[in-house]
């Protein structure tokens, strides 16, 4: 992208002080405007579809879909658009499945504004953004032959589900966190447990740790 063309984003999270200290961030610089703002899942797929904008912001954690489903979704409606995702979330835990999805980058929110900039511009660009420390991530799993892990023919949200139990959350505190229902947690519960072949949220658990799933 050219130096003279303005950089216009939107920003999908559910947190509006999240989304006013993003545009605050932002207003500092001079080649980049917010074009628009949404707040779940649905929103953000509306505004992408109908708002001119280059760069995406999206949280992976919304109220109403999981952020790599919205992702798919508007990367099938409009496959020009950079999306960068948003994470509290340890980059290994949910970033190759994002990029693997189609986002040009994935950054956590605990990073430094002038970070966050340097993405925008990055994916603008049409180029992919990832920290140092998850490209050496990605190069190492590259150069290794390795039979694939249990956890990765999980769908994303039996993922998320898996590191939240592992993380100490009870099925109903998933099921707040997430806005569904216990019955729907856990049958992502159960079904996840018959794809790895464990029998417990404790051996789930054990797993998630042993393969550095969580914290």
């Amino acid at each position: 992208m050219s130096e003279k063309v303005t950089i216009r984003v939107c920003i999908a999270d559910d947190h509006a002080i999240v989304r006013e200290g993003l545009k605050q961030i932002l207003a500092d610089e001079r080649d980049i405007v917010v074009a628009g703002e949404a707040e779940d899942g649905h929103d953000a797929v509306r505004l992408a579809g109908k708002t001119r904008c280059h760069v995406m912001l999206l949280d992976i954690s919304l109220p109403d879909r999981n952020g790599i489903d919205v992702l798919k979704q508007i990367k099938k409606d409009k496959p020009e658009l950079s999306v960068l995702m948003l994470s509290m979330h340890r980059e290994d835990q949910y970033a190759i499945r994002a990029l693997k999805a189609g986002a040009a980058g994935y950054i956590t929110k605990q990073s430094a504004p002038r970070e966050l900039v340097t993405a925008i511009r990055l994916v603008a660009g049409g180029q992919k953004y990832v920290s140092a420390a998850l490209a050496q991530t990605l190069a190492s799993a590259i150069g290794e032959d390795h039979e694939s892990a249990a956890h990765e023919g999980l769908s994303d949200r039996e993922y998320q589900t898996l590191t939240m139990i592992a993380s100490g959350m009870t099925v109903t505190q998933i099921a707040g966190e997430l806005s569904l229902s216990v019955k729907t947690i856990s049958e992502y519960r159960a079904r996840l447990l018959v794809k790895m072949k464990l029998r417990s949220s404790a051996e789930l658990t054990t797993y998630a740790i042993r393969n550095g799933l969580v914290d």
